[in-house]
């Protein structure tokens, strides 16, 4: 009588565990050639640009491949400031130029085979500042990479809020029902479907000097508003690029916080109006904790892709006017393609990895369950 249900238990247990197994292998099987072409065209080739950031690999040499250590990472990240205080003479007076100014010594012979300061040989002037009567001079490195590091990250900041918080807008507008809603949620889209280098060429014929933007500009302004060449502005590319930039993506952005209101229980939404809650208390209290799991997950892509920023700069501007609009990503191919210096491209490469990486766990650690 004790025996039979003990191995009718037994029994089950064992047909479990081998279903579970089965499942197991099932699962495995699926995920094998998804996980194949994630090793083959991702982790490969990482591991491969990981082992030549070691290297002095050029991409078509005939010169072997040696080691060079840690050069390559000193030269992408280093950066020294240098103060130099005016000249004097000999009676102590400060030397002047023609036009009344202070001198100083020229930034070259610190950086130019001279034994007593070792620690800025080679590198090159990123930015002059003037503090009292004293020059600081940064410099860096690689002043091009700095540059580039720098406008990506302001890139990156401006793009995310903006992107983000506009995407939101549009999907509370159309989160109705209201005839005619199923129109607007296409329109906003059309643009994500539409190849980022058509749309780049479209907005570099927008932006020409004698384009819509412009013309639309001078009509509204009545003939005021003089024409720009905002792509060959050193003060206007950038945020050209970046208007341009939000309007292609936040139609993505829209459809997953539009998923996300969509998963909101209306009752909440009832219980907060028989409670006398107004629009904004109901958003406050109820939609934005709704869609806590979709700001995490739209905050992390926004960033990645911003970070990312290529193919806008390849065909709009090619890192110009002046650096302006030169990106992480855009040196990594330059260097490595471009210039065919493979080692030095994969170690901006390794770099960005890296930078993009904590980015995304700093974001991860400040949204994380308190």
């Amino acid at each position: 009588m004790t025996v039979a249900p003990r191995t009718t238990k037994a029994s089950g247990s064992g047909n479990e565990r081998v279903t579970y197994r089965g499942e197991g292998r099932m699962a495995w099987l699926m995920a094998g050639p998804a996980m194949f072409l994630l090793a083959l065209f991702l982790i490969a080739p990482f591991m491969l640009a990981f082992v030549l950031s070691f290297t002095n690999q050029r991409l078509i040499s005939p010169n072997p491949t040696d080691f060079v250590g840690l050069d390559n990472y000193r030269r992408v990240l280093t950066v020294q400031l240098l103060t130099l205080e005016p000249l004097v003479d000999a009676a102590g007076a400060p030397i002047l130029d023609e036009n009344g100014d202070y001198t100083y010594e020229r930034v070259r012979t610190y950086t130019r085979n001279n034994p007593d300061y070792p620690q800025y040989e080679g590198l090159q002037t990123w930015r002059t500042l003037d503090i009292g009567d004293n020059k600081l001079v940064i410099l860096a490195g690689d002043a091009t990479f700095l540059t580039a590091l720098i406008n990506t990250i302001i890139f990156a900041l401006v793009i995310v809020p903006i992107q983000a918080g506009l995407a939101l807008g549009l999907a509370l507008l159309i989160n109705r029902r209201i005839r005619g809603v199923n129109l607007f949620r296409s329109a906003y889209f059309i643009p994500v479907v539409i190849s980022m280098v058509v749309v780049a060429i479209l907005w570099s014929l927008l932006y020409a000097k004698d384009g819509l933007v412009n013309q639309m500009l001078s009509t509204a302004t009545l003939g005021l508003f003089p024409k720009l060449d905002w792509l060959g502005n050193p003060a206007t590319a950038l945020p050209a690029i970046m208007i341009m930039s939000v309007w292609q993506g936040v139609g993505f952005q829209m459809v997953i916080w539009l998923a996300g209101l969509q998963t909101i229980p209306f009752v909440l939404y009832e219980a907060a109006q028989l409670d006398g809650a107004g629009r904004w208390h109901q958003f406050r209290h109820v939609t934005w904790p709704g869609l806590r799991n979709t700001a995490i997950f739209i905050f992390i892509v926004i960033t990645i892709q911003a970070f990312a920023l290529f193919t806008q700069i390849d065909v709009m501007t090619q890192g110009g006017p002046l650096d302006t609009t030169q990106t992480v990503i855009f040196q990594a191919v330059q260097r490595g393609f471009a210039r065919q210096d493979i080692a030095y491209g994969a170690t901006i490469a390794v770099v960005f990895f890296v930078m993009v990486l904590v980015v995304s766990l700093i974001q991860r650690w400040l949204t994380r369950e308190r």
